[in-house]
Order: C-alpha cells, then structure tokens, then sequence
C-alpha cells in the first residue's frame, strides 16, 4: 500500500471518528430529573467541549491532506515544462 492510499485509509477512518464524535456531542448533558452536583455538570459540558473541538481539529487536517493529495496528483497529471532551447534540442 503506497503513502497516497494510507492515507486514504486515514481519512477515511478520521470521518468515521468524526460522526462519533458529533453522537457524543449531540447527546443531553441532563437526561433525567435528578439533582446533578454542579461538578459533574461541569465535567460533562467539558466533555462535550473537548468533542467538539476534535471533530473540528480531525476536520481541518482531512481537509489539509486532501488538498495535498489533490495538489500532488495535479503534478503528476501535468505535462513537464520545456522551455525553448530544451524543446529545440535534439
């Protein structure tokens, strides 16, 4: 498996991660009537902070390494620069 393919597989499994990421952020800090201490309140909206933050972090790195596949793929697609003398010589 070549770089370009892992890492393929890399951002494949960084979206993945993603949309856990989202579930978790989603769900309710509160989800019943009981008296939560302030502590755990707090710890939990943490959580859900930190979620949120790593989602947004995998997000910008998948999509700095897309444009450098892309941005790499686009050189090897192109045609090598001939100058004038170099195309004239033989």
């Amino acid at each position: 498996m070549n770089s370009i393919e892992t890492k393929k597989s890399i951002i494949a499994a960084g979206r993945e991660a993603i949309k856990e990421l989202v579930k978790v952020a989603k769900e309710k800090i509160v989800d019943s009537e009981e008296d939560i201490s302030a502590d755990r309140l707090k710890n939990a909206a943490a959580t859900k902070k930190l979620c949120i933050f790593d989602a947004f972090e995998i997000l910008s790195k998948i999509q700095e390494e897309e444009s450098m596949i892309a941005e790499s793929n686009n050189k090897a697609n192109k045609p090598a620069f001939k100058g004038f003398a170099e195309g004239r010589s033989k």
